[in-house]
Parts: structure tokens; sequence; C-alpha cells
């Protein structure tokens, strides 16, 4: 296969590598590297993920999602990885390469010592959530291969309880853009309905005119006015809304309480949530927490958020950058233990280069027989 066909690499990717880069394996092909020394070896490469349709959000808009995609070898097997990096972030290409140049995993001989190279990730440097979410998702992928199982499975999980997932759409002030994009809701058994871009009601009356299917919505911290929060949340509700992700900035964390309080619809966190710590302080506003693994460092900080937040009685909603189907269907793998799933990132790109998870009449569907985090490339 001509590598140059299936990734775009470019200079800066190239620069910061410390190892040469080797080819993803073509369908069909084994999921295997060439070395065999017993220790791993990390490579990676930027990827610039392209949108079928605009992102419109209540603080930007954009056509694109930048990201890096990463190969830990080991033992000639090998595990992908992916750091997607949407604007909020505070991370991009050039900061997710310097920082995955400074990690020398070779000095690690066991890839199940996953939560000892957490440690020492967080010891290069304190922030860098999706740089080190990319080598996470990588380690699991290798050692569910080295196992022969999928994570769902060594988790101990039913992926017949995975929920259904809800499909993203947002205002587009052209009539036939935003009919293509409520066409595209049609399979789906929730949509999700980005808001705070000043025209909230008219998105959610658009999609009414064509389907009557649940409804949640994200305000991305658009909401500012807590009194205007809470008529939003009532019309919401008359509407077939199921909940309302970060109604208003993170910061304020007083006026999302009150609201909390009186708001007949369910307030989840997502930018105030980033890792581990902030799940418990999260209970103090909010009914519930949209995990990311791009926040959350990966699956393995990921999964001890969900049992925390059970134990604290808040809902979970598992949610997704725009990514691969690599870092989706990574997240997949958690599915059967939330409530609600937001796993649509990869359906919203054009040029995904994995084969992974499924929707399946609305449902979250992960590869079963797959070990791993359940992906193959694809040309």
């Amino acid at each position: 296969m001509n590598r140059r066909n299936f990734l775009k690499t470019s200079a800066l990717g190239l620069a910061f590598a410390s190892t040469p880069l080797a080819s993803f394996s073509a369908p069909g092909e084994p999921t295997r590297a060439k070395r065999g020394d017993g220790r791993l070896h990390l490579t990676f490469e930027p990827y610039e993920l392209r949108l079928k349709h605009s992102f419109n959000l209540a603080r930007s808009q954009r056509t694109t999602t930048p990201g890096v995609q990463v190969r830990i070898d080991y033992d000639g097997l090998r595990g992908y990885g992916e750091a997607s990096m949407p604007p909020y972030l505070g991370e991009n290409v050039e900061s997710v390469c310097s920082y995955l140049s400074r990690l020398d995993l070779s000095q690690f001989t066991d890839p199940f010592r996953i939560k000892d190279i957490h440690e020492y990730m967080d010891s290069v440097a304190p922030d860098d959530r999706a740089a080190k979410a990319s080598v996470d998702i990588a380690l699991h992928d290798l050692t569910g291969k080295i196992m022969g199982q999928p994570w769902y499975k060594i988790w101990g999980l039913n992926p017949d309880k995975a929920p259904n997932t809800s499909y993203t759409i947002s205002y587009d002030a052209d009539p036939a853009e935003m009919k293509a994009k409520i066409d595209e809701t049609a399979p789906f058994k929730i949509v999700k309905v980005k808001m705070g871009v000043g025209h909230d009601k008219e998105t959610v009356e658009a999609l009414r005119r064509h389907s009557d299917v649940p409804i949640c919505v994200d305000a991305n911290q658009g909401w500012t006015d807590k009194h205007a929060a809470l008529d939003m949340c009532h019309w919401l509700s008359e509407r077939g809304c199921q909940f309302v992700e970060q109604p208003m900035p993170k910061e304020m964390i007083e006026e999302t309480a009150w609201l909390r309080e009186r708001s007949p619809l369910p307030l989840i966190a997502d930018e105030f949530l980033q890792r581990l710590p902030d799940v418990a302080r999260a209970a103090a506003a909010y009914d519930g927490i949209n995990i990311k693994l791009m926040k959350s460092t990966g699956l393995h900080e990921a999964h001890q958020m969900a049992v925390l937040a059970r134990a604290l009685g808040m809902k979970v909603m598992l949610g997704c950058m725009t990514e691969t189907s690599c870092a989706v269907t990574a997240a997949a793998q958690l599915s059967p233990m939330v409530d609600w799933a937001d796993l649509d990132g990869n359906l919203l790109i054009a040029n995904d280069i994995f084969d992974g998870i499924k929707v399946v009449d609305g449902k979250v569907t992960i590869p079963a027989d797959r070990p791993g985090i359940g992906v193959e490339p694809i040309a």
C-alpha cells in the first residue's frame, strides 16, 4: 500500500517524530510491526480531519479539526491511538508532537504497566491531555491484542447494554445546508443540538418540522444569564429534550447550581470537567458528567471517572471530539457503563482512516471479535 495515499504527513510531524514512521497496515494484513526487542516504540504524525459540514458552536466555527495519529509497536504487535484537538482544548499539532517527541517509551518493557506509564507522562508535563490520550489509547489497543480480547470484555461489560448514540447538528443560516444536516439525523433515535449561537430555538423548530425524535442540547457555555437559561430549559422540556449539556460558562459554578435546583432537565458537565479530580467538584452543580478521552487522558482515567460518578449518584455520558473511528471506537468500549452516548465524531468527518464502531438502528455497536480497541486501518 502506498502510504502517501493513506496518511497526510507534514514536515512538522517528521521534524518532531523521534523514530522513523512505519506505515499503517492495509485491510486484511496483520497489525504487526517489525520491531521485536521487547520494548515499546512510539511513532506519530499529523492528520487533519475534514468535517462534512461546518461546525458552528457558541464560541467558534470550523470545517477541520487538527489531529495526530499514533502507533506503539511491541514485539511484532501494533497499537493505534490518536489525538484530536478542537480549539478549546488549548492543544494543537505542534504542542502534541512536541510533547510526544519528549516521551521515551522504550524504557518500558511491559505494556501492561499503564498506570506507571501515565505517571511517567504526567511527570513529563502536567497538561497535554489529548497527547496523553493518544498514547493511552494505543496502549489499550496493544494490550488488548496481546490478551486477544476487546476491552469491554476485559472490563466485564455487556455490549448489549450500550446506549443509543446521539447525532450532532448545529445551526446553519443556509436553509439548504440546515436541511441537509437534519436529513442526516434520520437513522438516529436521539439528536444532539448545538446551541448558544443566537439561533437556539430556530434550530429546534427546524428539526421539529421534520422529526419528533428526542433531543439533547449542548450550549457549550453559551448561556450567561441564569434566568434566561431556566426559561430555555422549560421551553426545551416541552419539546422532547432529555438533558442540557454545559449550559453556562464553567466558571459560573454558583449560577449553574442555582439553575440545577430549578431546571426540569438534568444538567451535564462538559467543559467544566477534565480529569478525575473534577468529578467530585462537578457533583456540587451538575446532575451528571460527560467523559471524553481527549480530556481525561484516555481510557485508563475515563473508566475511573465513570466508576466514581456512579458512586456519587451522578448520570454518566460518554462523548467524543471530531475524531476518526480509532478514538471513537476506543471510547465505545466503555459505552455499556453509561446512560447516554454521543459517539458520532467519526460520522462527522469525510476522511476516516479506520473501520470500527458501527451505529445499527441508532445503537452503539462495538466490534465483537476484534481485540484491543476494535479498529482496523482502511485504505
